[in-house]
């Protein structure tokens, strides 16, 4: 079994849109989401979900109001300003428990967190296992481990050979968890500023990693210098990059429709996205 993690320094780089063409190229492959924060490869994918379950991290106060003497102890030691009017703000609480310690009357309970949900799911593309993280919820990188354990189960019980993972953007604890363990890190990148900025420092993190690196730069063509630039900068770390995908304003138009570009194999973006692929694909078959 072999696993992609396609990342990106940045948001907005086209990662999604380029992950979601891989699951239209490949038939023996498990998808999964990985940018948990803010999960958007669904859209492109439309999964049917067939199995939920709850995500929980930590723990919440919960204060029981049959109980409490209204002391006020609770909200006098809450450095987070979490209780008001003898009431818990679930957003707010970061589950020290601290209140539970120096309740008098006990009134006081630490709950289970649920950060968030976990999903199995069915797509036209095949089994895809994604998840959402709650409203100000902490422990993304803790999730995405979850998902990416459930994905290998997945693809062991339906024997599937690839693990396609959408991950997340920056280089957050998510990143460092979506490439734990992966064969290759296909970053991909804009010519920008910024851009290269973001790059550099993503592939610094993925070569402690152990894996193959790859870079792809979208909408190479809207600044040729700094697409340019971009190579040089990736030759002088050792890091190849396999693609250069045109700008084409045909890309919106079939992510707004909720299609994938390469269902429309006349695009030059098409093109270079099947070519990429099936460079990867040979990639998995060689030793790291």
């Amino acid at each position: 079994m072999k696993e992609i993690v396609v990342v990106s320094g940045k948001g907005g780089t086209g990662k999604t849109t380029i992950t979601a063409g891989f699951a239209f190229l490949e038939k023996n492959k498990v998808m999964t989401d990985c940018d948990v924060d803010a999960a958007d490869l669904h859209l492109l994918l439309l999964p049917e979900i067939k199995k939920k379950e709850e995500f929980i991290s930590g723990k919440t106060a919960v204060i029981k109001n049959d109980k409490c003497f209204k002391c006020g102890q609770c909200e006098a030691v809450c450095r987070f300003g979490a209780i008001k009017n003898f009431k818990v703000d679930h957003i707010a609480c970061e589950g020290c428990g601290f209140c539970f310690e120096i309740c008098p009357c006990d009134a006081v309970i630490m709950q289970d967190n649920i950060c968030g949900h976990w999903f199995y799911s069915d797509t036209k593309y095949g089994p895809m296992v994604h998840a959402a993280l709650g409203a100000g919820e902490e422990n993304s990188g803790r999730l995405v481990s979850v998902v990416r354990k459930k994905a290998r189960e997945v693809a062991q019980e339906l024997k599937r050979e690839i693990i396609i993972t959408d991950g997340p953007p920056g280089m957050g604890c998510a990143v460092l968890s979506s490439l734990t363990g992966a064969d290759i890190a296909l970053i991909v990148t804009e010519p920008t500023c910024s851009g290269l900025h973001d790059l550099e420092r993503i592939i610094d993190v993925a070569k402690k990693f152990n894996l193959k690196i790859f870079v792809c730069i979208n909408k190479y063509d809207i600044n040729i210098k700094m697409s340019e630039n971009i190579k040089e900068r990736c030759a002088k770390k050792g890091v190849q990059v396999i693609a250069e995908i045109p700008f084409d304003k045909k890309v919106v138009e079939f992510l707004s429709a909720g299609r994938i570009i390469v269902e429309d194999e006349s695009f030059e973006v098409s093109k270079v996205i099947k070519k990429m692929w099936q460079y990867l694909k040979d990639q998995m078959k060689e030793k790291k």
